[in-house]
């Protein structure tokens, strides 16, 4: 039986899945809105426990000075994930202002 989340996780995992495609955000930026701006290290450890990876986009959490960060699944994966989701973004907003011309 899964162990029930708690209420800062539940928050920290509504935000999260806020974070647009090809976007990221910083570990103090979720601390932050899920109304807790202290608690970074408790948003990291959130997102590693998170149990629903392809719903709550994790990997979108970086540090504050840009640099990546850790992830349950390496980084490596974490980078490729970014990487292939801020191309697959500047695609769709090439495509968005060539329909607007």
């Amino acid at each position: 039986m899964a162990k029930e989340l708690t209420l800062f996780e539940k928050k920290v995992y509504t935000v999260v899945k806020k974070i647009p495609l090809g976007e990221a955000r910083a570990y103090a930026w979720v601390a932050k809105m899920a109304g807790r701006p202290a608690a970074v290290r408790a948003v990291g450890n959130a997102l590693n426990k998170n149990p629903f990876p392809v719903i709550v986009p994790c990997h979108r959490v970086v540090h504050s000075d840009g640099s990546i960060g850790e992830y349950a699944f390496g980084r490596d994966l974490k980078r490729k994930l970014l990487e292939l989701e801020r191309n697959h973004a500047d695609r769709n907003k090439r495509k968005i202002r060539k329909i607007r011309q």
